[in-house]
């Protein structure tokens, strides 16, 4: 994994927890959905130029970490993640149709990550006249 990455005009290290429910928080990733949920992932990350770094479901949420570029932005990364998980995974498994009206909730959580301690990044910034 490398530390950095760039893009024409910048240079980041962004890195994002996020966590997400199927409406109201029914655990329906299970078996094979939890399966084809996983790999849907993979595959909309790879085509955003998203990289997931570690990735684990629950029946009732999902928590995802991933490096994206700043410009791109987590919002639309999540957007992708979920609007299309949603359609394939209920076109998929039809009994998702039936037990919740959208797959997804509106809402997620996210928290970046990474980097030094709030702290020390606060002391880097006040002291930059003393460099």
């Amino acid at each position: 994994m490398n530390p950095v990455k760039s893009n024409r005009n910048i240079v980041y290290s962004c890195k994002y927890h996020v966590v997400w429910c199927p409406k109201y928080r029914r655990p329906v990733l299970v078996d094979q959905v939890e399966k084809r949920l996983k790999e849907l992932l993979f595959e909309i990350a790879e085509k955003i130029q998203v990289e997931i770094i570690e990735l684990e479901t629950m029946p009732d949420h999902v928590h995802i970490l991933f490096e994206c570029d700043p410009q791109f932005g987590v919002h639309k990364v999540v957007k992708r993640f979920k609007g299309a998980t949603s359609r394939y995974l209920r076109q998929e498994f039809p009994h998702l149709k039936s037990r919740i009206p959208t797959l997804w909730t509106n809402s997620y959580f996210v928290s970046t990550v990474g980097g030094a301690p709030l702290e020390v990044i606060k002391q880097y910034v006040a002291n930059q006249k003393e460099i």
